[in-house]
């Protein structure tokens, strides 16, 4: 049986954190900053995991699962 292949966006959009959850960038932080508040980009700038009903689906991007 051959390997399983990885989503390539996937592999751009996720990383695997050392204790096995999943990272992801936040939105909205792009363009269009000029109105909202520091707090607010300062917030977006940090990363977050993914939300638990997404894992399965994520895994599988990865080719993990």
């Amino acid at each position: 049986m051959p390997k399983m292949k990885s989503s390539g966006s996937a592999k751009k959009r996720f990383k695997l954190s050392s204790s096995g959850t999943i990272k992801r960038k936040k939105a909205y932080h792009r363009h269009i900053l000029t109105k909202k508040s520091a707090k607010r980009k300062r917030n977006l700038g940090q990363s977050s995991v993914i939300a638990d009903v997404d894992v399965k689906r994520v895994k599988r991007l990865l080719a993990l699962a």
